[in-house]
């Protein structure tokens, strides 16, 4: 570890600021102690916590965050905007699928760390201060803040801690090691033969009955029942299915296929498909988006591609763009690698398959009249997007299927992209249809055009319909505590879940009960957990709230919405490297905790918290009167 003499002898009056970013606590000393990643203790005037800065000026960090990112797209290069320069098609700019653009918190690893530079900055300023001692492991992080106080005209020093860095797998290394094009090249190539099956026995949508309406998803979140009677059933869809089917309304279905735990092969995928055609011949048509792929399509994505990487080389002076305007901040180092993956990388070739793929699957349909969409605003939506508009296909909606989070950053622009220039313009759907108030308030906070916001049932959130939140659970405080565990997507966050849970678990009754139900995505195994009796399940939520005393998620799930809304208490994890992306973000009803120890204190009083009554959330009624109003329009 650093010596702290030395960081005492460099202090100057508290105008120096210790930045904090490893493990273990701060020396003390003559300076302000910045905490990059931690939440420190209350009423302590010599440290500040970034993350707490953060969550406090959240609107104003969030709208420039986002200011920037538009100004970049805006930037002039040789006379054009960065924008028109990375037109693909006719007025569709791959700018829209960059990695930059699509902020999505699981893709793009340093979108945090610029908000927190943000916050740094304005502090900086407040304190005018003139010396930064960085202590971190992070090289990127330690090249950011040298630049940052080259360009302000302060000192910097940075120290390194012992390294506790993972090590990375073989095989994964040498792929690292590979230039970008071999890298994207192999994984085409076996993107292609794991994927060809779908080709060679699987008919495309051009084969399908009739119909005039058409949905894209992805083939996960299946019900348990469609994996063993071939009936499609989906959560994404829920009772939507049935209103089509006494409608007697046809319909196409294409599925991105996604592997997972339940449909882990791509056969398997492949015979799923085909047992849903056979049981809803009548009324529906299912395909996969790989049942286009072809060797001149192939060849099509390689053209593309070979396109976006010469393009990437003559943009090379883009790196000395990456100032926000008014700021003395640098973000190339943060960003450099979405950059480079976007222009070169997987990402690259990815986004070029799938513009490919969704022109040709387009292309072969008669004219649909309605077209609706999982909308997360991912870089395939706005090749989807493009390609609906371009091969003359009719209304478009996209449904965003879950909660719309304050600091998930996909679901929101700069109110400036949302105007039409009249050239390559950001890709929107007609309409975004939202399930409830929260998300309505979300757009609209947000500066989405009023006029292209409707308001439909919460599909994957009926079974809430007529229950009572108000309605407090009997609890006897001297029977055995029951935790319901909800794991999260990302598995590094259901392990710290889990790590938290064992620590925890010394200060609680030896009689808890653990109940844990994993993301469908993300499998956690009860034998890396030894200290805890486990059971595991992946039974439906509603089934799991009947028996369990309080929720214990992270602080991304939407699960906890399910818990929030069934007037079940909930303990979510805050995580100083993250933003705050709990779902119940400024409700009242969840408990945040920052430690394990906040844990176990939560989990010990959540038998005595008092229940609290739901805010209205979602929009719940069983009878689908506003989506069947959309299906009459057509």
């Amino acid at each position: 570890m650093m010596p702290e003499s030395g960081l005492e002898s460099d202090a100057n009056k508290g105008r120096t600021l210790l930045v904090w970013d490893t493990e273990g606590s701060p020396p003390s000393g003559n300076w302000t102690t910045i905490l990059w990643s931690g939440f420190g203790k209350a009423n302590d005037p010599g440290v500040i916590s970034i993350p707490t800065l953060v969550e406090e000026q959240a609107d104003t960090l969030r709208i420039r965050y986002l200011a920037w990112i538009h100004e970049l797209g805006e930037t002039r290069i040789d006379g054009k905007r960065l924008t028109d320069c990375l037109e693909l098609r006719p007025d569709f700019s791959y700018w829209w699928m960059t990695l930059l653009v699509e902020k999505s918190y699981g893709k793009s690893a340093r979108l945090y760390d610029a908000v927190r530079f943000f916050a740094l900055e304005d502090l900086t300023q407040v304190r005018h201060s003139r010396r930064i001692t960085l202590v971190s492991n992070d090289p990127t992080l330690a090249t950011t803040f040298r630049m940052w106080c080259r360009n302000a005209d302060m000192d910097f020093e940075w120290r390194q801690s012992e390294r506790n860095g993972s090590r990375i797998p073989p095989k994964r290394f040498i792929f690292r090691l590979l230039p970008y094009i071999a890298q994207s090249a192999v994984w085409l190539l076996r993107y292609a033969w794991q994927r060809w099956p779908l080709r060679h026995k699987h008919k495309s949508l051009d084969a399908s009955p009739k119909t005039e309406i058409m949905f894209v998803d992805y083939l996960v979140h299946l019900d348990r029942s469609a994996l063993t009677t071939g009936r499609f059933v989906s959560n994404y869809w829920m009772g939507l299915i049935g209103a089509l089917a006494q409608a007697k309304m046809k319909a196409n279905w294409l599925h991105i296929y996604v592997q997972h735990e339940a449909v882990p092969t791509t056969e398997q995928a492949l015979d799923l498909i085909e047992q849903f055609n056979l049981i809803g011949a009548e009324l529906e048509f299912h395909a996969s988006l790989d049942g286009v792929l072809s060797f001149s399509l192939l060849s099509a994505v390689l053209r593309d591609y070979a396109r976006l990487t010469g393009r990437s080389w003559r943009l090379s002076r883009v790196k000395h763009l990456f100032r926000p305007a008014g700021s003395n901040l640098d973000f190339w180092p943060l960003f450099k690698q979405d950059w480079l993956d976007s222009m070169r990388g997987l990402t690259a070739m990815w986004n070029c398959l799938v513009l490919n793929l969704f022109e040709k699957t387009l292309s072969q349909l008669p004219c649909q009249k309605l077209g609706i969409y999982l909308q997360e605003n991912q870089g395939w939506e706005m090749a989807f997007i493009h390609a609906w508009k371009a091969t003359g296909h009719g209304r478009l909606i996209g449904v965003p299927h879950t909660t719309v989070r304050y600091w998930d950053l996909r679901y929101f622009y700069d109110p400036r992209s949302y105007s039409r220039q009249a050239k390559n313009d950001l890709p929107m759907p007609d309409q975004v249809a939202l399930n409830g108030p929260m998300a309505l308030k979300a757009y609209r906070d947000g500066g989405y055009p009023e006029d292209q916001i409707i308001e439909v049932e919460a599909l994957r959130y009926l079974y809430l319909a007529g229950k009572d939140s108000a309605k407090p659970k009997d609890t006897d405080l001297s029977s055995t505590l029951r935790v319901l565990v909800c794991g999260d997507i990302l598995p590094a966050v259901s392990q710290q879940m889990m790590q938290w849970l064992e620590l925890a678990a010394n200060n609680l009754p030896a009689n808890t009960r653990y109940t844990v139900k994993p993301h469908p995505a993300c499998t956690i195994k009860a034998s890396d957990y030894p200290s805890l009796t486990l059971h595991m399940t992946n039974a439906p939520l509603v089934e799991l709230f009947a028996d369990c005393d309080v929720a214990y998620t992270s602080n991304i799930t939407s699960a906890a919405v399910d818990a929030y809304c069934s007037a079940i208490p909930v303990i979510q994890v805050l995580d100083g490297n993250t933003f705050n992306m709990s779902p119940l973000r400024g409700l009242k009803g969840a408990v945040y905790v920052t430690n394990p120890t906040e844990l176990a204190a939560a989990l010990r009083n959540s038998q005595q918290n008092e229940r609290i009554l739901a805010e209205p959330y979602f929009c719940l009624d069983n009878r689908l009167l506003r989506w069947r109003g959309l299906f009459s329009m057509v």
